[in-house]
């Protein structure tokens, strides 16, 4: 038990040690007010954080579930842009939808912006608040 331990914390030294970490931000990047960064890049992942409906000030947009899903799409791809990246470089997505009957609306939008082979997914039904009918998150891979 002692030997596996030791191990496992010599592995997250030597992570820690090796960890690149870099704050993503450029021109039509969302702010917010809210204590997150919009993506962080740790060696070749870029984790993007929960993205909706707001502008580039981080005020939210309330819009029809399809303007939503749309402008929370459009400030992931910002976002993306400014680390180098594209949405083919996504490898796992997860999706909060406010409410079940907008799931197929929103496959047929998601297959706007995703191409086979499709990164892993998530989608999450009834677990966002009275604000946002949407939001997504992701990890990407920069080569």
């Amino acid at each position: 038990m002692n030997q596996s331990l030791n191990r496992l914390n010599g592995n997250l030294l030597l992570m820690t040690l090796f960890m690149k970490k870099e704050v993503i931000s450029g021109e039509g990047v969302p702010q917010s007010t809210l204590p997150f960064s919009p993506a962080l890049k740790v060696n070749n992942l870029v984790f993007v954080s929960g993205q909706a409906s707001v502008d580039e000030s981080g005020k939210i947009v309330d819009d029809n579930f399809e303007g939503e899903v749309r402008r929370s799409f459009e400030n992931a791809r910002k976002i993306l842009a400014a680390a180098g990246l594209d949405f083919s470089h996504v490898v796992q997505v997860r999706n909060y939808v406010a409410r079940q009957e907008d799931l197929v609306e929103f496959n047929q939008i998601y297959e706007e912006y995703f191409q086979p082979p499709y990164p892993a997914r998530t989608t999450l039904i009834g677990c966002l608040g009275t604000l946002l009918k949407f939001e997504v998150d992701l990890i990407a891979y920069a080569e």
